[in-house]
């Protein structure tokens, strides 16, 4: 019986917060790497420091994306995405959050998320695979929307960080898109993960923008 209402509740959440994790399951996993990230903080790092070497991590990847091999980067880019989060987590542990190191960290982000959607468009050009650095335009364009979105509603004081496919996600799925297409040699696994990708970050703009539309009318505040 426990284990019913347990489900019921967490069931609920989901539906709610309209994302494949619940904000309890992402904070949970970055609880995972706390050890980590103080162990990276007592040798020296500092969170700015963290942020960095998770931007290299995604350099490298970006040129083993670009050189056609992709399996190699969806492994590197799978400890990359362990990597991303160990900045904040150390911030926090050692009481140095600061509004400049959210903002280095985000842009940073961004800076990644560009990187390896060019080595993408760039290892598809040379393989002549058309559909693939389409795909890869699109999947940049829309999921920059995403947190353009986001950005636009905390300027008009509405934090709108939910959605299906939030970066976390939409990392799993390329990730995976890569991986599977290194492996097999099969070139149009990548290409459905990355129309996963632009489909399902198209409708995480649309629930954030009408989570805004929502927030703001209640507030009754306009631009």
């Amino acid at each position: 019986m426990a284990k019913r209402k347990i489900t019921k509740r967490t069931s609920g959440k989901r539906a709610t917060q309209g994302s494949l994790l619940t904000n309890s399951e992402r904070s949970q996993i970055k609880r995972i790497g706390e050890p980590i990230a103080l162990l990276l903080g007592r040798v020296g790092f500092s969170p700015d420091a963290l942020t960095i070497v998770g931007f290299g991590i995604v350099l490298v990847a970006t040129a083993q994306v670009a050189i056609g091999n992709w399996a190699i980067a969806a492994s590197i880019l799978i400890a990359g995405t362990l990597f991303d989060g160990l900045d904040g987590t150390l911030a926090r542990a050692t009481n140095r959050v600061t509004a400049f190191g959210a903002f280095f960290d985000s842009s940073l982000d961004r800076a990644a998320e560009a990187a390896i959607y060019a080595g993408i468009v760039y290892s598809a050009a040379v393989i002549g695979n058309t559909s693939i650095a389409t795909a890869a335009v699109l999947a940049l364009g829309v999921g920059s929307l995403v947190s353009y979105v986001r950005a636009r509603g905390e300027g008009l004081g509405v934090s709108a960080h939910g959605g299906i496919a939030q970066r976390a996600e939409r990392a799993v799925i390329l990730i995976l898109g890569l991986l599977v297409a290194g492996l097999t040699g099969e070139t149009n696994y990548l290409l459905y993960a990355l129309i996963i990708i632009v489909a399902l970050s198209a409708v995480t703009v649309l629930q954030r923008i009408l989570f805004i539309r929502a927030a703001l009318a209640t507030t009754g505040r306009r631009a």
